[in-house]
């Protein structure tokens, strides 16, 4: 069985982060694993609190696994500072990690602010370069690129514009483009366009952290890194399409949604 490790915060309602990423790798068929970098207190309606982890800590749960059971790819996601960055990136050059899927979790769901301005720095100089892919939403990418995205031209400007800073793949997440929901996978100067169509549903908390860690799941399955991302696209399709509706804000995925379809 492949092994995928994540690195990434706790969500204690379960529908995004840790929790998220553990259901999303069960779901495909690879064994997961978790290093915890933050507690949140949150919700469908917000993030209320964050008790963040000790970079030493961080840094002995990374012991811990690569040590014991070796992960075949790792999924990072919420790193809301500079000094666990700092260890996170240590580890993983260390340890010579692979298939190495890097979130840059900026801006939860509901609009909940999860990293520090310092750490913006950190994240681009410490763990992108690390990374087979990036995998930022419209927002995101708007950050690290500097410039606003408002259609799919921007979306392939903001992608080389990024491609300067980083020889990671870059996936931009078209999701919150009023126009489509295209997603633009941008490798080494190579364009791949994945088409998008539009689930009508509210409920998606979460959806960044399960869409990351599926391609993980199917980058340590040997998948190519397009094959990968469609695969991740499909099953995040279908998470959608079984309309889950919990709690009184936008509700999570149904992560497990194929085991009742049989």
């Amino acid at each position: 069985m492949k092994r995928v490790l994540t690195i990434a915060g706790s969500d204690c309602s379960g529908g995004a982060g840790i929790q998220a990423d553990l259901k999303t790798m069960l779901a495909n068929d690879v064994y997961g694993m978790s290093v915890i970098t933050a507690l949140t207190a949150q919700n469908t309606t917000g993030v209320y609190d964050v008790l963040e982890s000790s970079p030493e800590f961080v840094a002995k749960q990374i012991d811990c696994v690569f040590e014991d059971i070796r992960p075949d790819a790792v999924k990072i996601g919420m790193v809301s500072n500079t000094d666990i960055i700092h260890s996170i990136a240590q580890k993983l050059k260390e340890y010579n990690a692979q298939n190495i899927v890097c979130d840059p979790v900026m801006v939860a769901t509901s609009g909940s602010s999860l990293m520090k301005n310092d750490a913006v720095n950190a994240l681009i100089n410490e763990l992108m370069p690390l990374a087979t892919l990036i995998t930022p939403n419209i927002s995101e990418a708007e950050v690290l690129s500097g410039f606003n995205i408002e259609n799919k031209d921007d979306m392939l400007k903001a992608a080389e514009k990024i491609s300067e800073i980083t020889s990671s793949a870059i996936l931009i997440k078209g999701g919150h483009l009023t126009d489509s929901a295209d997603d633009l996978l941008y490798e080494n100067g190579n364009i791949h366009w994945f088409s998008g169509k539009r689930v009508d549903n509210p409920n998606t908390h979460g959806t960044g952290c399960t869409l990351s860690s599926a391609i993980a799941c199917n980058l340590a399955k040997g998948f190519t890194l397009a094959q990968a991302v469609q695969n991740a696209k499909d099953y995040i399709t279908g998470a959608l399409n079984a309309q889950l509706n919990l709690g009184k804000g936008s509700g999570p995925l149904d992560h497990g949604f194929k085991y009742r379809e049989v």
